[in-house]
């Protein structure tokens, strides 16, 4: 068996920037979420304020819960799917925390 020093850091180099590149889009991707989500319920609360509309905040509040755990659940089943390599993760925390 031949030990391949090359091969192996030309993977390290494509994890590691895979991953960068993945984390920084995902936390872009999450800010811009996260601000049309509150832009939207802020929108609602100022509707309910005037009058225009009621809100049953017990179960917009248990919505946003159910909401929360199906994307946990769906990130988990991503990181499944993800090459588990060491620079791949490495560049996503990078890239995350760049973002």
């Amino acid at each position: 068996m031949q030990f391949d020093i090359n091969g192996m850091i030309g993977d390290l180099g494509v994890g590691g920037i895979t991953g960068f590149i993945t984390g920084y889009a995902l936390k872009k991707f999450m800010k811009i979420v996260m601000t049309i989500i509150g832009a939207y319920i802020l929108s609602l609360f100022w509707l309910q304020q005037k009058g225009v509309i009621t809100i049953n905040t017990e179960k917009l509040f248990n919505l946003t819960g159910s909401v929360t755990s199906q994307v946990v659940s769906l990130g988990q089943k991503a990181l499944g799917l993800l090459p588990g390599t060491g620079a791949f993760v490495a560049g996503f925390y990078l890239g995350f925390q760049k973002g």
